[in-house]
């Protein structure tokens, strides 16, 4: 039994993107607001916790993840053409939140959740990519550890409460590295609102 303790983890950093040879800025959790994770709850990539959890507070980094590291190779299957239908509450098209560049939570016949990004509208279908933001990229970290403790009972308690479903989102979903994704509070409607999800990472 692994009896290392879970680690309450904080970092600022800013996240660059590495796609066709074309850097770019795509992230930033400050100091002020950093990012915060409890280790091995499976909330944040596996290689990103392993980069950041020997590190001490105020210890750097800068460290890259390959695109198979990080969220893998972009697949074009995965961008699928719906029924406006798909989309209509109470009998009308949710034009306030479908539209293009709009992130929707969905949820599929098996009842898993995912979020999908709303990439073109048209007369009887909407497009919807399934991919994560960032698919196909290579992901590089720069920052510092700004906290890393154990973990108290209360905060493992409160992440489990959250990876259930109970207590909503409020999972930072707006930073990298972890978050709420498929986990989030939402009922698998695309019109559900406060889940925030974002581009859970």
């Amino acid at each position: 039994m692994d009896t290392t303790p879970n680690k309450y983890i904080t970092v600022a950093y800013e996240l660059y993107t590495d796609f066709d040879g074309k850097r770019e800025l795509v992230e930033k959790a400050p100091i002020e607001h950093p990012f915060q994770f409890i280790s091995d709850m499976g909330t944040t990539l596996d290689a990103f916790e392993a980069q950041i959890k020997p590190l001490q507070k105020g210890e750097k980094f800068n460290f890259t993840l390959s695109v198979e590291e990080a969220y893998g190779e972009y697949e074009q299957e995965r961008v699928l053409e719906l029924n406006k239908d798909v989309f209509k509450v109470n009998g009308h098209f949710d034009k306030e939140h479908i539209y293009p560049g709009s992130v929707v939570p969905l949820m599929n016949a098996d009842g898993a959740r995912f979020n999908g990004t709303i990439t073109d509208v048209k007369e009887d279908t909407v497009t919807v990519d399934l991919n994560h933001p960032l698919a196909g990229k290579a992901l590089n970290f720069i920052g510092e550890v700004t906290e890393n403790r154990d973990a108290t009972k209360d905060e493992i308690q409160g992440m489990l409460n959250m990876l259930s479903g109970e207590g909503g989102c409020g999972c930072g979903c707006d930073s990298c590295g972890g978050g709420c994704g498929d986990d989030c509070d939402c009922d698998g409607h695309h019109h559900e609102e406060g889940c925030g999800c974002g581009h859970c990472h």
